[in-house]
């Protein structure tokens, strides 16, 4: 499967971004699916993921309330919808696949990744 982000940008704090998921090549409709970040000069960390059927959603601690997750399986999306953001948020956002149906805040449990789409919070 080929994943491929997209909705990053720039964007003042305090503002909202939509980032999309799109997988090819293959469905990833029985798999749960999972975005991860990376900022400069840091690892990579854990932001939110979401099982196969939508049924669980996970996040980090600095994201709840403001980020939601969710899938549509019928387009073979999965979307991530930022709100509140901090110049802390700033990073490359990737998406993966997790290996099974669902999946925790380990990478480990990540099988395929695609390529980031950068995200700039100005304060």
């Amino acid at each position: 499967v080929q994943l491929q982000a997209s909705g990053g940008g720039l964007v003042q704090a305090g503002g909202s971004l939509r980032l999309s998921c799109a997988a090819s090549r293959r469905t990833f409709s029985n798999n749960a699916v999972g975005w991860f970040r990376q900022a400069p000069g840091k690892e990579r960390e854990f932001v939110a993921a979401i099982s196969w059927n939508g049924g669980r959603l996970l996040y980090a601690d600095s994201v709840k309330g403001r980020f939601a997750i969710s899938r549509d399986i019928a387009k073979n999306t999965v979307t991530l919808q930022m709100n509140s953001l901090k110049p802390e948020d700033t990073a490359d956002y990737y998406c993966a696949t997790a290996r099974f149906a669902v999946a925790g805040s380990g990478p480990n449990d990540y099988s395929y990744w695609g390529q980031g789409t950068q995200v700039t919070v100005s304060s």
